[in-house]
């Protein structure tokens, strides 16, 4: 199968996110390279801290505080952001004005909010606004910023400035890490300062996330758990969580 690089090492990111570890004469035999490409590749995934080089091939570094790029991240779990997606868009009226962060879940959001009439849209999602490029129902606003490319995302004083100029009704955020002690974390300072900025400047906090980041912490916090309004995730939480929830008033819908 042949690939362009970037393609390459996206997919064999994927296949080291599932599977744990590769195997440098399979992923030649898969993507018809040589064995010198691969390890190639996986010298770039090394330095990036996705993976770890082993003999004969690479194990993934599951004590890397960087997040998957956005294009991986947006193909996992897809059914669970689905589900997280519809309930957060019964909460969605027309004419809201919304913040949506850059992350895979706001982009599911976004396609389950279609119906909703004259919303205004507030984000520094490259993902987002491509997926909004040709509605002309709602008014679609780019905070600006400058660009980080594997995430597709725009950061920097430039996006908070922006951000700090609007007042939106709500705001549809993720993290990475959600813990009962540490509070609500990201992989990137960067990301937590718009995230923050986009919290004091709505009036709504919804936080959607999937099952995968509770009991989780990672490098940089955004919040405590009591600065939001809402949680929606795909699964029932543990029965720890619902108590934390009940005790601090916070809703917390799901799926199942």
């Amino acid at each position: 199968m042949a690939a362009l690089a970037i393609e390459r090492k996206n997919l064999i990111l994927e296949k080291l996110n599932k599977d744990k570890k590769v195997v440098v004469s399979e992923l030649a035999a898969e993507f018809s390279v040589s064995e010198e490409t691969i390890r190639r590749d996986l010298e770039k995934l090394e330095k990036e801290g996705f993976a770890i080089k082993s003999y004969g091939g690479a194990i993934l570094n599951e004590s890397n505080e960087n997040d998957m790029p956005f294009l991986l991240r947006q193909r996992s779990n897809m059914e669970g952001k689905r589900k997280i997606a519809k309930i957060v868009s019964e909460y969605i009226n027309d004419g809201d004005h919304i913040f949506i962060d850059p992350s895979s879940t706001g982009v599911s959001v976004i396609k389950a909010c279609e119906g909703k009439k004259h919303l205004t849209v507030i984000t520094n999602s490259v993902e987002v606004l491509l997926e909004l490029s040709d509605n002309d129902e709602w008014q679609v606003l780019s905070t600006g910023g400058a660009l980080v490319s594997n995430y597709l995302a725009l950061v920097g004083p430039k996006c908070i400035g922006s951000i700090n100029s609007y007042h939106a009704d709500k705001v549809i955020l993720s993290c990475k890490g959600l813990d009962i002690e540490r509070g609500i974390t990201d992989a990137n300072e960067l990301f937590s300062q718009v995230k923050q900025e986009m919290i004091k400047s709505a009036t709504q906090v919804i936080l959607a996330v999937d099952h995968t980041k509770f009991n989780k912490v990672a490098f940089s916090q955004i919040s405590g758990i009591t600065d939001v309004d809402m949680i929606v995730t795909d699964i029932k939480p543990s029965e720890d969580w619902l108590s934390f929830f009940e005790a601090k008033g916070i809703p917390c819908l799901y799926a199942e």
